[in-house]
């Protein structure tokens, strides 16, 4: 089904998007203290409280034809984000980062700080202390916020639908199909039939995230 293959592809491309953004800004948020700081928490996550669709509207300031970001794609890269898919991943990525965000934070302040100070003694250097106890021991976190982040970017609806449109297999994600299936005369079956398939991938992917996350902890756990 191109609609499903399309979904898992964008919520996939949004995941790995999202990925190194993430632990940059769980690491930021919670090992230091500067001016600001509680700034950048609630722009981090003001997608989880914004309508999806004013955060689609800002993407497309930001990436529009008509904006500084987006004329400088066009011209260097010949990108353009908005209505097409690379458009779609970034509105998926955008809803998709506060909950990675929030996960992996919560693994990173679960960690005891004196382990990566007695790295640090030992010495290695911030990069190394972070490399070797750090990222380990923030496994599960990761992992749990990664397979969270998967399953949003599935769902995503408003976003995607303000700045990448509903595009036939270009940015007609799984949501997008439904929406659309209502809006058809004669479409109830088929959105039935997709709402079953979008219900089964949300749970599914819980699931996993429970159980990769779980698994994860007994991998670091001393034996």
């Amino acid at each position: 089904m191109p609609v499903l293959l399309l979904s898992l592809r964008v919520a996939a491309l949004a995941t790995l998007l999202c990925l190194p953004v993430a632990i940059a800004l769980a690491w930021v948020l919670a090992r230091h203290r500067f001016p600001g700081r509680m700034v950048l928490d609630a722009l981090v996550h003001a997608p989880l409280v914004l309508p999806p669709v004013v955060v689609g509207y800002g993407l497309l300031g930001l990436f529009g034809r008509q904006s500084w970001a987006g004329e400088w794609l066009a011209q260097h890269f010949a990108v353009q984000l908005p209505f097409s898919t690379a458009g779609a991943v970034l509105a998926a990525a955008v809803m998709a980062l506060p909950l990675m965000v929030r996960s992996v934070r919560l693994g990173l302040e679960a960690i005891d700080r004196g382990l990566e100070t007695a790295a640090r003694t030992l010495g290695a250097g911030p990069l190394d202390a972070f490399l070797t106890v750090s990222l380990p021991l923030m496994l599960p976190g990761i992992v749990a916020g990664a397979v969270l982040a998967f399953a949003a970017s599935l769902g995503e609806f408003g976003a995607t639908m303000t700045f990448a449109a509903n595009i036939p297999d270009e940015t007609r994600t799984l949501t997008l199909a439904i929406y659309t299936a209502l809006q058809t005369p004669g479409g109830e079956d088929t959105a039935k039939a997709l709402v079953m398939i979008s219900m089964s991938l949300a749970v599914a992917a819980l699931l996993v995230a429970e159980w990769a996350s779980r698994l994860a902890q007994r991998w670091l756990r001393p034996a």
